[in-house]
């Protein structure tokens, strides 16, 4: 009987062995992806700073060409990221600013959508939605590393919008996007920072 009991409280030991080994497994997995999450993203949206030159980039877009940042000097640049092409948030906030795109040119503004999807993905999301302005393809996380918005295991880009100034600065970063009313978000901003720079 002792030898029964015995045998058993080795097993039930082995089994908490193994227990405890799989938990450790467990939580060594979960470590090494947080830490993987974080070097992906280790350049967070408030590394950029708000004053200071906005990051260059230079991508394949829906025009058929690469476009910098350079292109853009001398004019208010919109530049706003999404996760993924076709998702229900990314196309209500696409919609949003197609819908309120003229208000942006009137002030001045230029419009560019960033994601992780290739060049052809980014093409038919443009037409199907009838948007207005360009798409870029970041598909080599370049951009989206440059801005901080690279998201867990480099799997997507963050949403987040940045406001580039006429001079190339980094005049404001607009990182709780609406999806439904983005077009009003940017155009109050840009409302905003041009009425502080007649001041």
């Amino acid at each position: 009987m002792d030898g029964i009991q015995l045998a058993g409280l080795s097993q039930m030991a082995g089994f908490n062995r193994g227990r405890l080994t799989m938990a450790a497994m467990i939580r060594a997995f979960f470590t090494g992806a947080f830490l993987l999450a974080a070097a992906g993203g280790a350049t967070s949206a408030f590394a950029q700073k708000i004053g200071e030159p906005a990051p260059d980039f230079r991508a394949p877009s829906t025009a058929e060409r690469e476009i910098s940042l350079a292109d853009f000097r001398g004019q208010w640049l919109v530049l706003f990221f999404y996760p993924r092409a076709f998702t229900p948030g990314c196309t209500k906030e696409s919609c949003s600013l197609r819908d309120g795109y003229q208000d942006l040119v009137d002030l001045r503004a230029t419009v560019l959508g960033v994601s992780l999807d290739p060049i052809e993905r980014q093409k038919e999301f443009k037409k199907a939605h009838a948007l207005p302005y360009e798409l870029l393809s970041d598909s080599e996380k370049r951009t989206a590393t440059a801005y901080g918005t690279l998201g867990p295991l480099g799997a997507y880009a963050e949403r987040r919008t940045f406001i580039i100034a006429p001079d190339g600065i980094l005049a404001a970063i607009i990182d709780k996007v609406d999806v439904a009313r983005h077009a009003a978000q940017v155009r109050t901003e840009l409302e905003r920072l041009q009425a502080a720079a007649k001041r």
